[in-house]
């Protein structure tokens, strides 16, 4: 089975680039992030066509998820516990029927959080992240291949970002930020892609500014996390960084993942 999760940056503008990439890559569940359409304005014809089951978590012009599967789920939950009052829509999670049980899979978007200094956006981001860690310790209790895939908005290490200089300030690097992402690891989670590969770099995404692109002038804030249950099935994961050279493109590169439930 092949996982991804892309941050596709505005679902409408980039549909071209999505069809080609469902087309191209073939992933058997998809998170998408950033759609920023509420869930009539989602493009599900064009999507179903492909052979996709499609459901959005939606938002007018900011934020929202999705999940695109070639199955259908048998569960769909629309937001992140804890968050009484919160109407960003950043989290929804699919639970999908596979050969020995169930997989739970997540997308999330995990607030960005800058400047840091605002008393709302950073506070939020960590509150956001608690929230997250709550969750993934509930269920984990279940004993199931959980998958936890999204933009984080975190620079997990120093070789994660292109110079540690330009990011410590930042929302993304701050140690408070990374410490609340080690909280997930240390419940047990996998981050798919170092158990993967130790190459530096490694990016997943780069701003359309200053030339980051050409430069290479990137960061890896786009996770794969996985629990004991999805990381035993672990087989390989990439970085698809040529969709970044596309036209009209996102600044962020799906992450895929493949598992293997075979043998179960």
């Amino acid at each position: 089975m092949k996982i991804a999760t892309w941050n596709i940056n505005g679902v409408r503008a980039r549909l071209d680039n999505l069809v080609a990439w469902l087309k191209e890559s073939s992933p058997d569940i998809v998170g998408l992030q950033e759609i920023k359409t509420v869930d009539e304005g989602f493009p599900r014809a064009e999507i179903e066509a492909l052979g996709y089951h499609v459901e959005t978590h939606g938002q007018k012009g900011f934020n929202g998820v999705a999940l695109l599967s070639k199955i259908r789920p048998d569960e769909v939950n629309r937001g992140l516990p804890g968050g009484d009052g919160d109407e960003q829509s950043r989290f929804m999670e699919g639970v999908f029927s596979v050969k020995g049980g169930v997989i739970r899979f997540c997308c999330l978007y995990l607030p960005n959080g800058n400047p840091p200094d605002d008393p709302v956006k950073y506070p939020y981001k960590l509150s956001w992240m608690d929230r997250l860690a709550a969750f993934a310790e509930d269920r984990l209790a279940l004993e199931e291949p959980l998958i936890l895939a999204g933009d984080y908005n975190v620079i997990p290490e120093p070789h994660d970002c292109w110079d540690v200089k330009a990011w410590e300030k930042d929302a993304l690097y701050l140690p408070p930020t990374r410490q609340a992402f080690r909280r997930l690891e240390n419940l047990g989670f996998t981050d798919a892609v170092r158990a993967s590969t130790d190459a530096a770099p490694l990016y997943t995404f780069w701003d359309y500014q200053a030339g980051c692109w050409p430069k290479n002038n990137g960061i890896r804030i786009d996770h794969l996390m996985l629990s004991a249950e999805a990381s035993d099935r672990l087989v390989s994961t990439g970085i698809e960084k040529h969709v970044r050279n596309w036209e009209k493109p996102s600044d962020h590169v799906p992450v895929v993942a493949v598992l293997d439930f075979a043998a179960v």
